[in-house]
C-alpha cells in the first residue's frame, strides 16, 4: 500500500444546533470513527422548561456514541478524560466553548474548526448575520485549525457561496450547512494521508484583513428609518430569524398606544420623493414604503403584537387605519 493512502480518523466532535449535527451526521455517513461527541450541558427549554438535549446529543445517542457534556475545560478531570479518548482529530462546530491549550494539543492532528465565513473576515460569534449586513457579495466556510486565538488559526480548505439580495441569514444558514459538510470531508481526507503535513497544506490568515462579527442583540432590531434603504434591507434580512427587525408604531389617538411591529419581509424600492424620512409614501396589496434617508423601502410581511407574521395585504384588511399615506413610523433616531 501507498504511503500516501488515507487512512481511517478516530475523531471527536463537538457541537451544539442543527449546524453542527448536520457536520456530525456527514461524519457518521463516512469512513471515519466517531469515538465521542462533546455539547453542552442539557438546557430548560419550552413552557415547562424542561431539560432538553440539544440536536447533536440527539444524533450522537441515536448511533449509541458516547456523549460527554462538561461546563467547560477548566477542570482538570475533563481534560483528561477527554485526553483518554487517544483522537487522531478534535472537530468544532458552533460548539459554544472556548477550549483551552491542553485541549487544543490533546488530539495527535489537534482541532479543527468550521468557521461560517471566508476568513478571516467575520471572525466571531455571527458571521451569516453580520456578512449580510455589510453588504457581501459572497461568504462560504473555513475549515481551520484551532489555535489559543479567535478564529485566528491556519486555514486548511474553503468553500464559496454567492449571496443573493434575496438571501436572509435563514437561507444562508442553510446553504453553509450544505457546504460546510462537504467541505469538513475532504479536509478530514487530506489530514487522513499518511504523509500530511499541516505546514505544507494550511495558509496563514492575513491579520490586516480580519473582521470582527459581534454577537446579535435584540436592541438591533429596532430600526432607524435614518440609515438608507439598502441598508435596512440588508438588517431587515440579517435578522431572520432571530431578533427580526422591528419598529414602533404609535396610534395617532388619545391612547398613543405604541406597538411593536416585526418585518420579515422587505424591498428596496426606486421612488422619487421629497418626503420626509420615515413617512409613510403609499400603502396597498403590495406593501407600505416608507421613505429613508435615501431611496425606499416596501414592507411586505409584517407581524402584528400577538399575532402572526401575514402578507401586508392581508394586514390591511383589518389595520389599513395604522399606515395611512403621509403618516409617520415612529423609528429610533440617533
Amino acid at each position: 500500500m501507498s504511503t500516501s493512502l488515507k487512512k481511517s480518523l478516530n475523531i471527536i466532535f463537538a457541537g451544539t444546533p442543527d449546524f453542527a449535527a448536520q457536520h456530525l451526521a456527514a461524519l457518521l455517513n463516512s469512513e471515519y470513527n466517531i469515538i465521542a461527541v462533546y455539547c453542552p450541558p442539557d438546557k430548560p427549554a419550552g413552557r415547562g422548561k424542561k431539560l432538553t438535549a440539544c440536536a447533536t446529543k440527539l444524533l450522537a445517542l441515536e448511533h449509541n456514541i458516547p456523549v460527554e457534556q462538561p461546563v467547560n475545560f477548566k477542570d482538570i478531570n475533563d481534560q483528561q478524560k477527554l485526553t483518554q479518548y487517544n483522537a487522531d482529530v478534535m472537530v468544532v462546530v458552533a460548539y459554544g466553548l472556548l477550549l483551552p491549550e491542553a485541549i487544543l494539543k490533546a488530539p495527535r492532528l489537534g482541532c479543527i474548526n468550521v468557521h461560517g465565513s471566508l476568513l478571516p473576515e467575520w471572525r466571531g460569534a455571527a458571521p451569516i448575520q453580520r456578512s449580510l449586513e455589510a453588504g457581501d457579495k459572497k461568504t462560504g466556510v473555513t475549515i481551520m485549525q484551532m489555535n489559543k486565538g479567535l478564529d485566528t488559526g491556519d486555514m486548511i480548505l474553503t468553500a464559496e457561496c454567492i449571496i443573493e439580495h434575496t438571501d436572509t441569514s435563514a437561507s444562508l444558514y442553510e446553504k453553509l450547512a450544505l457546504l460546510g459538510p462537504t467541505a469538513l470531508v475532504d479536509t478530514l481526507a487530506l489530514m487522513a494521508q499518511d504523509n500530511y503535513n499541516a505546514d505544507e497544506h494550511n495558509t496563514s490568515q492575513d491579520n490586516s484583513l480580519a473582521t470582527y462579527a459581534h454577537k446579535l442583540d435584540k436592541t438591533e432590531a429596532e430600526l432607524n428609518w435614518q440609515l438608507s434603504a439598502v441598508e435596512l434591507d440588508r438588517k431587515i434580512r440579517a435578522y431572520i430569524p432571530w431578533p427580526v427587525a422591528q419598529f414602533t408604531f404609535t396610534e395617532s389617538n388619545t391612547t398613543n398606544k405604541q406597538h411593536k411591529i416585526r418585518i420579515w419581509q422587505a424591498s428596496t424600492q426606486e421612488v422619487n420623493s421629497d418626503k420626509a424620512i420615515g413617512t409613510i409614501i403609499s400603502a396597498d396589496k403590495n406593501g407600505i414604503v416608507v421613505a429613508t434617508a435615501n431611496g425606499a423601502i416596501c414592507l411586505e410581511i409584517l407581524q402584528l403584537p400577538g399575532k402572526k407574521a401575514l402578507p401586508v395585504k392581508d394586514i390591511m384588511n383589518g389595520r389599513a387605519d395604522w399606515f395611512k399615506v403621509d403618516a409617520n413610523i415612529n423609528g429610533i433616531v440617533n
